[in-house]
């Protein structure tokens, strides 16, 4: 209480400091009047009773400042006064202070938006109560090949029986076709558990979700809906519950419309954006029977247990999954060597962007570095020029602690607002800054300027003010200061300690700048191979178009519930498609069809008289196409015949594979003639023979050439995601209306949507590794600014410092050329120094990303080579304007001025 009530007291003098100091002086006035008149009346004349009286109060000063200290916050008074005399002498400096503040608004304006995108990405938590309980559900067959293969309705029931977990759900993401409005959408739609919205712990704004308990082995024929379709399709009716929604011709009645900011954590884009979710029990009609080695569910999300950690339910799994090998060892063959994997469910969000967005953190974090070893240069060169100042202070009483604190006041004003100032352009540049991160980024609409990114950006600059600030204030506090008031005006010159720290502060920035140049380098080189490689398609004049037949729960009401019955419509679709303008080819495929969509279909492969269980990966990609395709896409026969009109519905069914296929099964062999059948979603295909192998293509990742392929063709089966194929001298902005109007002239309750040119699809598919190329690419060429910006402020500082030096050189008959090469020779110096710290710093980071690499070495020496070269001339013409200007002294001005 008693340290309350001073400190209330001390807080209470300084906001009324006038009047505090009002009444010390007339205490102190009327203390010399009272000691004057007292050696008056002891007989000293009047001069020597005031002189007597005030050797006897003391030094005036020396009161104030035991009194503020006793009665008032000296700490608050002594920053508020420096922070008064920074900002005078910045004020004096416009163009230091200018310059300064604008590095450091570069760096951390940069950092600070990189470090928005990594939070909503990486540090925020899911928006989900407890959301570090959820976990993704993955089963592995690492002995067939496949990772997070789906999981069989069975599996489910154990996982959610096992008491490891308080909710497990199905999660299938797949679309429908919505119709009952003037035009028929197609829409994202989700099938879960009847427990779902419990396990995410979402409440809808409108209505109810799900009972977690509903037994129901189909579908309910109830669906939560999303604010946005909500608001799209329905105007934001307020009456929208009960109302009858139709997809895929079945009536579905809206129970709830989930919150405005609810997002379904997919793995996708289009899982992200779902509209529609359905609640099934998976073991009914339209699902296949629940067989437990049909793993035809996608994927499974679960909340762990209350008081259970991801690690030890992932051990209760691994002994639960030992126990069902034992159990059913038909369904669980050794070879396959089955497991389950617990995956954070935000790991599985965020994927394979950690590292990038890491990499371009790293790098951003480079240029700030860089950037703040600049301004330390800076202010360096400052307190040189501010030498005679310092110790006419230091000579005058000032303490060194004093003056340190006055000069780390300076940089850490500077860095705030150089911190002020990159948050505002941040804020200016938000539109564009978001324009540039790809859709395909994880959780791109939680990216925001919120408290914790200014917070971030906040302590950045007061940390960076303090460290770039602290080794030139101990410096400048450590002057010789007889050698100091000595030297006059313009002849002054920084210490020799002064110049090696200048010297070690660049080489530094020049070695972080060599790491970070070479980065880029080598991401830049991997995009070039990547963007060139041989794709073994072609891509030119070709455009996608999406349409999506419907799948009702009861199969008997499918129009085109048989291949015999879809068959007519595929054909009468592509003869419309080729009467459109311009276009010379059409095609029709699956949606695993379109080259490098990332739509995976992989299906269990079994070859007529082998077992590949125990013998490689079983697990391929399949797509179906119609005739025409690989014509159209411009792959090649290597073997036996394309797929014909003749392969219909009613004709042996026929198969295509691909080289690597081939290869791998029948490696001297010709597989042209033999039986393949597939497992997929349920019971397997009837056994289909290999009439043709094609040429390998680079359809599922441009990184990738040799995955194994199958196609089947579409006359012979059924598929509801469907995409059309043209090729022709196309219109981009009408061939999707064309289109439309062309398939739905067949059937009015098609959706249409989804039109793409093939090139942008190649494109597309190299969007994050181009935002992380771009990214760093910019990083590096600011670093290797400021990185010129730093070797020209130390070898112009040197110059500066030299002038006499170099006068009286040229008296004694030193060329201009013997100058340009002395100048030079510092330069190159200070680049060889920073060149071989550099070096070692980026053969530690190149293994580091070495995963983000394709096709070249993280030791790829002409990259290594060529960024050194290419920052060693940059250092030298840095050097060449100083230099120039050292050979153009007058050797008689130079003497004379000293």
């Amino acid at each position: 209480m008693k340290f309350l009530r001073r400190f209330f007291i001390r807080l209470s003098n300084f906001t009324t400091g006038r009047r505090t100091e009002q009444r010390l002086q007339e205490e102190m006035a009327e203390h010399l009047a009272l000691q004057t008149e007292e050696n008056l009346r002891a007989g000293m004349s009047s001069v020597e009773a005031r002189r007597q009286a005030a050797l006897k109060l003391g030094s005036a000063p020396a009161i104030r400042e035991d009194h503020h200290a006793e009665q008032g916050l000296p700490l608050i008074e002594n920053f508020l006064f420096d922070l008064k005399y920074a900002v005078r002498m910045l004020r004096r400096a416009p163009g230091f202070s200018l310059i300064a503040i604008a590095i450091m608004a570069l760096g951390i304006g940069a950092t600070t938006a990189i470090f928005s995108v990594v939070d909503a990405t990486l540090l925020h938590p899911l928006s989900y109560p407890r959301s570090d309980q959820l976990v993704r559900i993955e089963d592995d067959l690492p002995g067939a090949g496949a990772l997070d293969a789906g999981l069989s309705v069975p599996e489910l029931k154990d996982f959610q029986r096992s008491g490891i977990f308080q909710y497990v759900s199905g999660d299938w993401s797949i679309s429908g076709n919505l119709t009952g409005s003037s035009q028929p959408l197609r829409i994202p739609f989700k099938m879960v558990a009847p427990n779902y919205f419990a396990l995410l712990g979402v409440n809808p704004q409108l209505g109810r979700t799900f009972d977690p308990h509903d037994e129901t082995p189909g579908f309910n024929l109830e669906v939560v809906i999303s604010d946005g379709l909500w608001r799209r399709a329905f105007g934001g009716d307020p009456h929208i519950l009960g109302k009858c929604l139709r997809l895929d011709g079945d009536a579905y009645h809206v129970v709830g419309v989930l919150p405005a900011g609810f997002r379904d954590e997919g793995r996708t884009t289009e899982e992200r954006n779902n509209d529609v979710w359905a609640a099934a029990g998976f073991a009914a009609v339209p699902f296949p029977p629940p067989v437990r080695n049909s793993r035809f569910t996608p994927g499974a999300v679960a909340r762990i247990a209350p008081g259970m950690t991801v690690a030890t339910a992932q051990s209760r799994v691994d002994a639960l999954v030992a126990s069902l090998q034992k159990q059913y060892p038909a369904d669980y063959p050794i070879q396959s060597a089955w497991s389950v994997r617990l995956v954070p469910l935000k790991e599985s969000v965020v994927g394979n962007v950690r590292q990038s967005l890491l990499l371009l953190q790293g790098a951003v974090g480079l240029v700030l570095l860089i950037g703040y070893v600049n301004v330390a240069n800076l202010l360096l060169a400052r307190a040189s020029a501010r030498g005679r100042e310092i110790a006419v202070r230091q000579a005058l009483g000032a303490a060194r602690s004093r003056l340190v604190r006055q000069l780390l006041t300076e940089s850490l004003l500077l860095s705030l607002l150089g911190g002020l100032a990159g948050i505002a352009i941040l804020f200016a540049t938000k539109g564009l800054l978001l324009r540039m991160v790809p859709d395909s980024l994880p959780r791109v609409s939680d990216i925001s300027i919120n408290w914790s990114v200014l917070l971030f950006a906040l302590f950045l600059s007061v940390l960076a003010g303090i460290l770039f600030g602290l080794a030139p204030a101990l410096q400048a506090s450590r002057l010789n200061l007889t050698a100091k008031l000595k030297v006059e005006g313009r002849g002054a010159t920084g210490s020799g300690e002064q110049a090696r720290t200048r010297r070690v502060l660049v080489v530094t920035e020049f070695a972080l700048s060599l790491v970070l140049m070479i980065a880029a380098g080598l991401l830049l080189r991997s995009f070039w191979d990547v963007f060139n490689v041989g794709l073994g398609f072609n891509p030119q004049n070709v455009m996608a178009v999406r349409t999506r037949l419907p799948v009702p729960n009861d199969p008997k009401t499918n129009i085109y519930g048989t291949a015999a019955q879809e068959a007519v419509f595929l054909r009468e679709m592509l003869r419309r498609s080729r009467t459109l303008p311009g276009v010379e080819e059409a095609a029709v495929g699956s949606i695993a069809s379109v080259p490098l969509n990332h739509s995976r279909n992989l299906n269990e492969l079994i070859l007529e008289g082998r077992d590949l269980r125990g013998n490689g990966p079983p697990l391929v990609e399949a797509s179906t196409v119609s005739p025409g395709y690989f014509h159209l896409l411009g792959i090649p026969l290597l073997h036996g015949r394309l797929f014909t009109d003749q392969d219909n519905e009613n004709a042996p069914e026929v198969a295509i594979v691909n080289e690597a296929l081939a290869r791998a099964w029948w490696p001297n062999d010709n597989p042209v003639g033999k039986r393949v059948k597939l497992n997929g979603l349920s019971a397997a295909t009837s056994w289909a023979t290999v009439v043709g192998v094609i040429a390998d293509a680079r359809t599922e990742s441009l990184e990738e050439a040799h995955v194994p392929q199958i196609y089947e063709c579409l006359f012979q089966g059924t598929n509801d995601e469907l995409v059309l194929f043209v090729r022709g001298r196309l219109d981009p902005a009408r061939i999707a209306d064309e289109a439309r109007v062309a398939v739905q002239s067949i059937n009015p309750e098609l959706p249409v949507f989804g039109a793409m040119t093939l090139p942008g699809v190649v494109s597309g598919s190299l969007s994050q590794r181009r935002f992380s190329m771009e990214g760093v690419l910019l990083f590096a060429l600011t670093a290797l600014f400021l990185a010129a910006l730093g070797i020209y402020g130390t070898i112009s500082y040197l110059v500066n410092e030299r002038t006499h030096e170099i006068g009286i050189r040229l008296a004694l008959g030193a060329t201009r050329t013997n100058i340009l090469g002395m100048i030079l020779r510092q330069g190159l110096e200070l680049a060889i120094a920073g060149s071989a710290a550099g070096l070692v710093g980026a053969l530690i980071v190149s293994h580091l990303m070495a995963g983000l690499l394709y096709g070249v070495s993280p030791t790829d020496p002409l990259t290594f080579i060529g960024v050194t070269l290419v920052l060693t001339a940059a250092a030298l013409a840095a050097s060449y304007i100083p230099a120039m200007r050292a050979m153009r002294v007058d050797p008689l001005m130079a003497l004379r001025n000293e």
